[in-house]
């Protein structure tokens, strides 16, 4: 039995082990999930994979226990990051779960789990399976388990998408102690590379910063050892490797909007479709810049699952959204990695002698929010958006609307989304100048505010 299901996201099943995750949860997880996927999918045998958590090892067991007792065969792959498990998906064209809790704190845990080879499930596709769970009319039967390594077929996939120019570059990498940690050596080994790892130690307490590295106080350590190695850039990690962040040869922090940029201008002349896929949280400069090289913009909503699939279903060599996760289909079968995505930034640097900085400097700047979150009950966030919404719309606002509300003004965006994965509201705003920055942002709070006072008022009634 699932007591909580606030567990079921939009994307993934993800709680605080063991209150909500847990082993039997795991069981009843695996149990539904081969009995699912033999029902719906005809399908006999999926994957399982497991980050470095320290509950992840025993959830797997638990997991794969009920898997197997549904009757599903199971490839068993053993610790790896998420990228690792996508591409042991590929190689099988092969349904699976991936048990992690990405960048979430260290008590997080849970399943990224996949019904189609675009993504992992997403959105409806999560709801008809947390009902399935609940009626429990789950098949049985005595499946077979089979343990595999997925490492080396990794590593040369990895190589074979990655080549390498003349000019060797310095570069210290920050695994910030997540699963990473088992196979980044590997990787840059291969390469014509001078690099130095930190937190290099497979460690699921986290010991060093929080595994997120798109949030720039994490990468506090990253920033001052490439200034003091004089290294041309930092490349982090999030906890189960598909997400990354940047770091410059200034130790400035360089976004997720603006490294898609020098990606986009580094592949729009050899590719047929210049069409590419951002979510609404990136910045106008990634749009404008799309426009000027000749290609087509198009923003999305937020969310690693519909990003993927969108970019998959579209057919296009490249896209991404503003919390890391970046999907390339130009050169090799897109696994989300952001090992591979750091690698391609290597690349272009290799094949000039500009130095990373130098690369981003004529990008036209616009003033931005980080992520601003703000707590909000589960009960009432969605609808506190569309109280903004609402709102906007009385005053014939230019809106996009595809995940939550982007309010767009001449000189100027603002975002409010209800998140997808917490009890948060989330804002972002940016604008021409710095000033119009915060008059946008404190106006776009206190609208927030306003809207979720009176909801919660309702909700004590």
């Amino acid at each position: 039995m699932i007591n909580d299901l606030s567990i079921f996201k939009e994307y993934d099943i993800r709680g605080v082990y063991p209150t909500s995750i847990n082993e039997n949860v795991a069981y009843i997880i695996g149990k539904g999930y081969g009995s699912y996927i033999r029902q719906k999918y005809n399908q006999s045998c999926c994957i399982v994979s497991h980050d470095n958590r320290l509950s992840s090892d025993s959830l797997s067991s638990s997991l794969i226990k009920g898997i197997l007792e549904s009757g599903c065969n199971v490839i068993d792959y053993g610790l790896t990051t998420t990228p690792m498990h996508y591409y042991g998906r590929y190689l099988n064209n092969m349904l699976g779960i991936m048990i992690t809790a990405s960048h979430n704190p260290k008590d997080d845990n849970g399943f990224k789990f996949s019904f189609d080879m675009l993504a992992n499930a997403r959105g409806q596709m999560i709801v008809d399976f947390k009902n399935y769970i609940l009626a429990g009319q789950f098949l049985s039967g005595n499946g077979i388990l089979q343990q595999n390594d997925i490492t080396d077929k990794y590593l040369q996939y990895l190589k074979a998408g990655i080549k390498l120019g003349s000019h060797k570059r310095k570069v210290i990498i920050d695994c910030g102690n997540g699963t990473t940690s088992i196979i980044a050596r590997k990787v840059h080994e291969m390469f014509n590379l001078n690099f130095e790892i930190i937190f290099g130690e497979s460690d699921g307490n986290f010991p060093n910063h929080h595994p997120d590295p798109c949030v720039e106080s994490n990468l506090k350590a990253l920033k001052q050892k490439v200034l003091q190695e004089k290294a041309d850039m930092g490349i982090a990690y999030d906890g189960d490797g598909d997400r990354v962040g940047i770091i410059d040869d200034k130790g400035n922090y360089i976004p997720t909007d603006i490294y898609m940029i020098l990606i986009i201008r580094s592949i729009i002349n050899n590719i047929k479709n210049k069409s590419f896929l951002f979510d609404v949280k990136c910045s106008k400069a990634l749009e404008d810049e799309i426009t000027r090289l000749g290609g087509t913009p198009i923003c999305y909503r937020t969310g690693a699952s519909y990003t993927q699939a969108r970019t998959k279903e579209l057919g296009l060599a490249f896209g991404g959204e503003f919390s890391g996760h970046v999907y390339f289909r130009d050169k090799v079968a897109d696994m989300g990695s952001g090992i591979y995505a750091g690698l391609r930034l290597l690349e272009i640097l290799s094949n000039t002698s500009d130095s990373l900085s130098e690369l981003t400097s004529d990008i036209p700047k616009y003033f931005a929010t980080e992520e601003i979150k703000i707590p909000t009950d589960n009960q009432i966030k969605f609808q506190v958006v569309e109280k903004v919404k609402a709102f906007c719309q009385s005053l014939n606002y230019s809106l996009n609307t595809i995940d939550g509300v982007r309010i767009n003004f001449t000189n100027g965006w603002g975002l409010v989304r209800a998140s997808n994965t917490g009890p948060n509201i989330t804002l972002r705003c940016e604008s021409t100048d710095e000033k119009s920055m915060k008059n946008l942002q404190n106006w776009l709070e206190k609208l927030v505010h306003t809207h979720k006072k009176e909801l919660e008022k309702e909700l004590k009634k």
